[in-house]
């Protein structure tokens, strides 16, 4: 087996910049003529600094940072601009001076050092960047920054998963494949640094294996304990009481199955749920049913796995018994939401660990977990899925039918006659003559089978062969009716029936449809951009529908304006917030409605649900 290794002596330099191009506009827009600064605030690892630095690069500036260790010495952040020993209104008027200060780590200034910082924003003379975390430790001092308006704040959310994907594909310098992308994301919560620290782990310990037939990378096994991971997970590594070390192992050795409240002690969980390390999960589904406990952050688990020792690993470690009714479970819901046409979100934990402790997958339950992903439009975790089954047994017909499907799909022709290889079942055979440009040898293919296969003929343009045969009322019949009607609006509103409940290929699909069937051409350019928004969205598919996609892109300041006009801001709360012109909104906000086909305020919230439209 291959695996990545990196060069020891390769210098260790800054993964690049990526994303945040709004964020970065802001931060440089408040130090423009008439503004004073802001103050930007996140979680630990959300990328503060870094964000910072990149938006003030080649500016003149001086710098300040808190450090946990000089909290207790007066004006200790600002030392190496200031005498041994001053006054808070002599520190005041020697830093007046000063046109640009960064601030970083402002949660962590000693008491004197923040009363300088809210005293510089009072007199205004000094721009001010003011970096912090944002949660309780910050001092009133700082807060009262923004909460007492004298400076604007930027509350920085997660990176965006598009944005995270380039990331580490840069950093990596490799592509990930999806199952060991979504667990590396799922581990992190958003937290980079601890994102990029376990990249580096796995990469430089030679866990990153190569993929026969990709050239993308995984991750199997268990979680490399650095000094980032220990940090982050201090919380429970360090609990002083040994009835509370036990209970915390028993959580996580019994992840991810849940585990009935009445097993612990109720004592010992209070305390650790007070002190936010456990959830308690009701079931209002089954209200008769047991309250459930699980560890409130998924790094934990694997943390305390990892440092438990070798015998008490052996005590506690789940048993297939034990799992193997959960994972059934499992794949009969998923069964059950693809039958009821309702592919929303539904939690399967313990495939997903089975995956990400390199185990193998059973092929009947791989199959089911490709079948939904596929429907749901995530077409490079189908694949993934699939080829997870086909580790077990690589003549696994349903395996084999999902990886064909999810390829073609996904333009990847060579893939998708590669695992054809044979008879295929389903839709499969559809789809290859699809992927060889022979639509009509592909509609001439469907004939019996459930409603999905049927509903091919309506994906691929031609209703009226199986209207009559989907379920009356169902949301499948409702697209193949207004497309046999040529009826764009109606088509419209197939396909958000079919994002409600999950299918965001199929309804960027109908959005496509409905472009070519609409008689106005401003409904004709909402369809398209709601189609290219979706598609996006589907892991790079490519089918007829979406082929010929067109669409004026919006700017990041257009995004930015009408997504705050979608949220009900006037112009001139727009304007305050951005630090703009109400002219410069206004005009920002006519060139979008012309680009998103809106005549007014009243068509945002619907346009702008789903994440920035840009050409696929």
């Amino acid at each position: 087996m291959t695996t990545f290794e990196r060069d020891a002596k390769t210098l260790e330099l800054p993964w690049q910049f990526t994303g945040r191009e709004d964020e970065l506009e802001l931060i440089r827009r408040s130090l423009t003529v008439g503004h004073h600064g802001i103050v930007v605030t996140g979680p630990a690892g959300s990328g503060r600094t870094r964000l910072v630095t990149e938006a003030l690069r080649g500016s003149d500036r001086a710098r300040a940072a808190g450090t946990p260790e000089t909290r207790h010495l007066s004006f200790a952040a600002f030392a190496h601009l200031l005498p041994e020993t001053v006054s808070l209104h002599r520190a005041v008027q020697l830093l007046s001076g000063i046109r640009l200060l960064l601030v970083d780590d402002a949660h962590l200034l000693d008491e004197a050092s923040a009363a300088l910082v809210h005293q510089l924003a009072v007199h205004g003379r000094t721009r001010l960047v003011v970096v912090a975390a944002d949660d309780a430790s910050v001092a009133s001092a700082i807060s009262r920054l923004w909460t007492g308006e004298l400076l604007p704040r930027l509350a920085l959310e997660p990176l965006p998963r598009e944005d995270t994907e380039q990331l580490l594909a840069a950093g990596v310098g490799a592509d990930l494949e999806p199952l060991t992308l979504n667990r590396l994301l799922r581990l992190c919560g958003g937290d980079l640094r601890l994102l990029r620290d376990l990249v580096d782990a796995v990469r430089e310990r030679g866990l990153l294996n190569r993929q026969a037939d990709t050239d993308s990378w995984s991750w199997r096994g268990p979680l490399p304990i650095t000094t980032t991971v220990r940090d982050r997970a201090a919380r429970v590594l360090a609990r002083p009481r040994a009835d509370e070390r036990e209970t915390l192992q028993r959580l996580a050795f019994g992840e991810p199955l849940e585990q009935d409240m009445d097993d612990f002690d109720l004592q010992v969980l209070e305390q650790l749920e007070a002190d936010g390390l456990v959830h308690i999960d009701d079931h209002p589904e089954a209200p008769a049913g047991p309250t459930t406990v699980r560890l409130a952050h998924p790094l934990y688990g694997p943390v305390l796995r990892a440092a438990a020792g070798r015998l008490r690993a052996r005590r506690l470690a789940r048993r297939p018994e034990q799992w193997r009714p959960a994972l059934d479970a499992e794949a009969a819901e998923l069964t059950r939401a693809i039958e009821r046409a309702d592919v929303r979100t539904t939690a399967t934990p313990v495939g997903e660990w089975l995956v990400e402790e390199g185990a193998a997958v059973p092929t009947g339950y791989a199959a089911v977990r490709a079948r939904y992903a596929r429907l749901r439009g995530e077409l490079r975790e189908a694949a993934a899925w699939a080829r997870e089954g086909l580790r077990g047994d690589g003549g696994s017909l349903p395996c084999r039918t999902e990886l064909a499907l999810a390829a073609a799909q996904s333009g990847e022709t060579g893939i998708a006659h590669t695992a054809a290889g044979g008879p295929l079942g389903g839709g499969a055979a559809v789809w290859s003559a699809v992927s060889g440009g022979d639509v009509d040898g592909a509609l001439e293919t469907i004939g019996a089978g459930d409603s999905y296969d049927l509903y091919e003929a309506v994906r691929l343009g031609a209703p009226e062969a199986v209207v009559d045969r989907l379920p009356a009322g169902g949301v499948l019949a409702l697209h193949a009716e207004a497309l046999a009607r040529g009826d764009g609006p109606e088509l419209d509103r197939a396909a958000v029936e079919l994002e409600q409940r999950g299918f965001l290929l199929f309804a960027a699909e109908a959005h496509a449809q409905a472009v070519r069937a609409h008689r106005d051409p401003r409904a004709a350019r909402t369809s398209r951009t709601r189609a290219v928004a979706l598609a996006r969205r589907c892991q790079g598919a490519r089918t007829p529908a979406l082929s010929g996609l067109v669409l004026g892109e919006l700017t990041a300041r257009q995004r930015q304006i009408v997504t705050l006009a979608a949220a009900g801001l006037s112009n001139r709360q727009i304007a305050e917030q951005l630090t703009l012109s109400i002219r410069t909104v206004g005009n920002h906000l006519y060139s979008a409605y012309a680009r998103l086909g809106a005549s007014d305020r009243g068509a945002l919230p619907w346009l702008m649900a789903v994440p920035d439209a840009q050409p696929a």
